[in-house]
């Protein structure tokens, strides 16, 4: 209960003075006191209304300041939950006023540190969305609001969190940044060795790729990436293609360069193309080198050869005929060049046939010349050795013939070195004839085919020398017999019947004689019987001349020096 007013209260010396005044103007009226006790009650009854309007004013207002101090405890505990803190404020003792004007400094520095956590987490939530906008490729991400927090949980750990899921939204945007410009860079390394225009294949990607002075971010989508990576992997087969479709053209244009002997000054246009011919892929990396220019030049070129080489096959194909027929002569076999090129100028005057395959026909035959030609060359040294060993027995046979070859004369020093070379090579002819005959046979074996030499069989020309030698020794055999007759008989004449004084010589002044001229009689005697080499005609007409012409002054020495003077 409300304790009374004071007595010296104005308002209540302001009502009793008014009631005094009121009293007396009711006098001066007549009210009746009826009238006069109507009219106070109905004064107090609005006094009354009055101060009870005032009471429930007072009251409410009460209940308002005891709203304010709930809500802001309530706050106060609200705020210190989201941090993650278990702040509890209690009122104390005073008025309500003075328990809010208590609770107020605090409440605002826990809605300071709100704000600055919220702004914190609303920075973080932005730059997260607006990655995520760029790896979904959806533009620009939509602006974050208090609205799109929880400000029930603004705890340190979710804000770590958060952090936690930027920094690896951040590393993943480095990565698919590098990505781009790895692709970037491939592409651009591709465009150029294709001569393709790059900022056109990057624009068809995305605008950003080829355009960033617009400011705008790179785009780093899964599309955008999806999209180069099929890009790079499109140039990457184009290249191969082009690469292969060069190399191919380029092998054909080389093997036409050799096909048509090619100057080397016209060759060296094409240097460009020739160094990629045995390249890979990641080796080629010059400037345009691939370009659709570069391989329409190759094309055009190996059509103006093919143009050419049309018109020059028939020089080209007897070029090859001559080629086969150096091979088979440079190896003693028999050709037919005549026949040949009749075979070859009706087939190509024909037109039924393709001069490609004609030309690649006489290649496969050149390379099989080649080969047997290779395997006839050591048999064909041997024959070489054999027919010069011949040639010098001849030499040899017709040397010791020679009754002069002992006289000083010019160059008589260098016959006797060749002599005794001769000497040595004609007694390994044997030896020579039976290997030379045994890698025939061999050969033959293997090929199943007679070795011609000069359009005979080697081996039957090596048996018919075998069968000459042979006649040879028995015709020298019996010219040595004859000889051998003759002396006898010359020295049973001397014997019987003597020689006249004046017309024989000494025996040693005979010898001496023979000495001085350089000519042994014992080594004339004894030289065709150790020598192959004169025919049978010959070693005949050598052996009647000797038994019909005997010498008055011939002197025979005994057989045993005459062999040793021989040997």
């Amino acid at each position: 209960m409300a304790s009374s007013p004071p007595s010296f209260s104005p308002s209540r010396t302001t009502c009793a003075s008014l009631l005094r005044q009121l009293q007396m103007i009711w006098d001066e009226i007549g009210e009746s006191d009826t009238e006069r006790d109507n009219m106070l009650l109905q004064l107090e009854q609005e006094c009354l209304d009055i101060y009870h309007r005032k009471v429930e004013k007072t009251r409410k207002h009460k209940a308002d300041l005891n709203k304010l101090l709930d809500d802001a405890e309530s706050e106060v505990s609200s705020i210190a939950s989201s941090f993650g803190d278990c702040l509890s404020f209690s009122r104390g003792k005073g008025t309500l006023k003075q328990q809010l004007a208590n609770i107020r400094p605090v409440l605002e520095d826990l809605r300071s540190k709100k704000d600055e956590r919220v702004k914190e987490f609303l920075k973080i939530k932005s730059q997260i969305s607006q990655i995520c906008a760029e790896i979904a490729g959806s533009g620009q991400s939509k602006d974050v609001t208090d609205q799109d927090l929880d400000q029930r949980d603004l705890t340190t750990k979710k804000l770590g969190e958060l952090k936690l899921h930027l920094d690896e939204l951040q590393n993943e945007k480095i990565l698919r940044q590098l990505k781009v410009k790895n692709h970037i860079t491939i592409i651009s390394e591709l465009s150029t060795v294709m001569s393709i225009d790059f900022k056109k294949t990057l624009n068809g990607v995305h605008p950003s790729l080829s355009d960033s002075s617009n400011g705008a971010p790179l785009s780093i989508s899964n599309d955008t990436l999806a999209a180069l990576t099929g890009v790079v992997h499109s140039l990457k087969q184009e290249k191969q293609q082009r690469l292969q479709k060069v190399q191919e053209l380029t092998k054909f244009l080389v093997e036409l360069w050799d096909l048509m002997e090619m100057p080397i000054d016209e060759q060296k246009a094409f240097s460009h193309v020739t160094r990629l011919i045995s390249a890979s892929v990641d080796e080629v990396s010059i400037r345009g080198c691939l370009s659709a220019d570069v391989i329409k030049q190759v094309e055009v070129e190996v059509q103006r050869l093919n143009v050419l080489k049309a018109s020059k096959m028939k020089e080209l194909v007897f070029k090859r005929q001559n080629e086969l027929e150096e091979i088979y002569r440079g190896v003693h076999m028999d050709v037919d060049s005549e026949a040949a090129r009749k075979i070859l100028t009706s087939r190509i005057e024909s037109g039924n046939i393709d001069m490609s395959e004609l030309l690649q026909s006489m290649d496969d035959q050149i390379r099989m010349a080649k080969e047997q030609a290779l395997s006839r060359r050591d048999i064909l040294d041997r024959v070489e050795k054999w027919k010069f060993a011949a040639e010098e027995e001849k030499w040899l046979d017709e040397y010791e013939k020679d009754e002069n070859r002992y006289s000083a004369v010019r160059g008589a020093h260098k016959n006797l070195k060749r002599a005794e070379k001769a000497r040595i090579l004609v007694s390994k002819i044997q030896s020579m004839v039976e290997n030379l005959t045994a890698k025939v046979k061999a050969w033959e074996t293997e090929k199943g085919i007679p070795f011609l030499y000069e359009k005979a069989p080697l081996l039957q020309s090596l048996v018919e020398y075998n069968v000459q030698q042979q006649l040879r020794e028995e015709e020298k055999r019996k010219s040595r017999e004859q000889k051998r007759l003759s002396e006898q008989l010359s020295v049973e004449q001397e014997a019987m019947f003597g020689s006249k004084s004046a017309t024989k010589k000494p025996l040693s002044q005979s010898t001496h004689a023979n000495t001085i001229a350089g000519t042994p009689t014992g080594r004339r005697v004894q030289t065709p019987s150790s020598r192959y080499g004169t025919s049978g005609a010959k070693d005949r007409r050598e052996s009647g001349r000797m038994n019909n012409i005997i010498p008055v002054n011939y002197v025979a020495l005994p057989k045993d020096d005459s062999a040793s003077r021989g040997s």
